[in-house]
């Protein structure tokens, strides 16, 4: 076999390949079986039928398509091998000749990753949020305590801000009550904007039996996006009342015996809260500097099918159980579909352009995921998933994405690495030492899935794996 690459632009090639028509023989005989078991000749037993009688009976050209059809994935793969192409997709392929006991020759287009030379970053320098935990933050969050431990009592009189109120709803549209636009024995506080627009002012001054009528834009449902005519009916109206902040309270609401533990309790929480934030934002503003100053080139082909697969994953599988189609969700984000589309094409390209950069420097690096690293991704991919280690470690490993999760790590290392080399400083123009941050590699993991992760998935150049895969098959 002779093969030819032909450099048609940085991220797509075109292979030239020349088969003796002697190394189709496995092909061949194989096709002959293949035909063999499926059709039947009077005077031969099923699949003893000799090739001259195949080729009599239903043409010589029969079997050389059904030969080539199983010998163009091998003879592309090794193509694709002996130029040490780093394929992405599938080829495009096209028999240029074929000439019976002389020659096949084929061409397969393709796109590959582009060659990458990452700058030096060690110049990178971005600025990040302070720790600093203030009296304010611990009072806000002591409140937020506060507020689960109110209690409700019901009172006669008319509805308020911060009151409880249980209601019944009915939404019609033009006129008509839609079928699931009905709902009895709803808790609703008011102020809180968890359910429609213009609630709030439609209870508000109601006392237990009173109704309204608004209109209102439904947030999901049969009629989401559309204007209703929603009437509110309130069956009761209950006062919310706060635990005083002193010592008892503590004791309720956590293991300490006095609202001073309690408070230096949430004093620690908040600034490890704000420490991994901080380490976050800095991952992020990293990458980014990191994007902007490495030239990536993106195929056209591969940015094309991830843009139809985030699109294809919000639509059928966010909205979907949501119960909104594009249209309703577009209204509700105030979004034309040009818009929608430029952003998801901005999304993907960033994706692919961090897999590309990242990749590169898990190479360049010569970083390895060790078996502890890949369990405690695998742990926390799983929790967040809301699976059973186990159960999500058999589901990986059926499903063949074991890889895939080695190179999330993969990256994740290679973001810390340049992370540590580059200058980090707060707010406060203190420069961070980022290397001290604990599990650094795994937030960086996290900050890598959420520049790289489709609506519902990893896609992207992730697919080479399964471009691989395929042509061999």
């Amino acid at each position: 076999m002779k093969s030819a690459v032909e450099t048609l632009n940085p991220t797509r090639v075109r292979l030239t390949v020349e088969v003796p028509f002697e190394e189709l023989k496995d092909s061949l005989d194989a096709a002959y079986k293949k035909i063999n078991q499926q059709v039947t000749v009077p005077g031969f037993r099923k699949g003893k039928i000799p090739a001259r009688v195949i080729d009599q009976r239903f043409g010589r050209g029969a079997v050389l398509e059904e030969a080539v059809n199983d010998a163009l994935p091998k003879f592309y793969q090794s193509a694709v091998e002996e130029a040490e192409l780093n394929v992405l997709g599938q080829p495009e392929v096209d028999i240029t000749d074929l000439k019976d006991d002389e020659l096949l020759s084929f061409t397969a287009e393709v796109d590959v990753r582009p060659e990458i030379e990452i700058p030096d970053y060690s110049g990178i320098e971005v600025e990040v949020d302070a720790t600093e935990v203030s009296e304010e933050d611990v009072d806000q969050a002591v409140e937020q305590l506060r507020e689960r431990f109110a209690s409700t009592n019901v009172v006669e009189r008319a509805a308020a801000e911060g009151d409880v109120v249980k209601v019944d709803l009915e939404a019609k549209v033009d006129g008509e009550v839609l079928e699931d636009g009905v709902a009895q024995g709803v808790d609703y506080t008011i102020g809180s904007g968890e359910l429609l627009d213009g609630i709030d002012d439609a209870v508000t001054g109601l006392e237990a039996g009173g109704s309204a009528t608004f209109t209102s834009e439904l947030k999901g449902g049969s009629a989401a996006g559309q204007e209703a005519e929603v009437t509110v009916t309130v069956e009761t109206v209950s006062a919310r009342e706060l635990p005083e902040l002193d010592d008892e309270f503590a004791q309720l609401a956590s293991e300490f015996d006095t609202l001073e533990e309690m408070r230096e309790d949430s004093r620690k929480r908040l600034a490890e809260q704000k420490k991994y934030d901080q380490a976050t934002q800095a991952q992020e503003k990293v990458l980014d500097a990191l994007l902007e100053v490495t030239e990536v080139p993106v195929p056209e082909k591969l940015l094309q099918d991830e843009v139809e697969t985030r699109k294809h994953n919000l639509v059928n599988h966010q909205l979907g159980q949501l119960g909104l189609d594009l249209g309703s969700y577009l209204k509700m984000q105030d979004k034309s579909e040009e818009d929608f589309e430029a952003e998801l094409k901005e999304q993907a390209e960033k994706g692919i352009r961090t897999q590309f950069v990242l990749d590169e420097l898990v190479s360049t690096e010569k970083l390895n995921v060790s078996q502890e690293e890949l369990t405690e991704h695998l742990i926390r991919r799983a929790q967040s998933s809301g699976m059973a280690p186990d159960q999500f470690a058999q589901t990986v490993m059926q499903e063949g994405q074991v890889p895939m999760l080695v190179g999330e790590v993969a990256r994740g290392k290679a973001l810390a690495t340049v992370v540590e080399a580059v200058t980090v400083k707060d707010t406060n123009g203190e420069v961070l030492d980022m290397s001290d941050e604990e599990d650094e590699a795994e937030e960086a993991t996290e900050a890598v899935e959420e520049a790289t992760e489709a609506a519902a998935g990893t896609t992207g150049t992730d697919a080479k794996n399964e471009s691989s895969e395929k042509s061999e098959g």
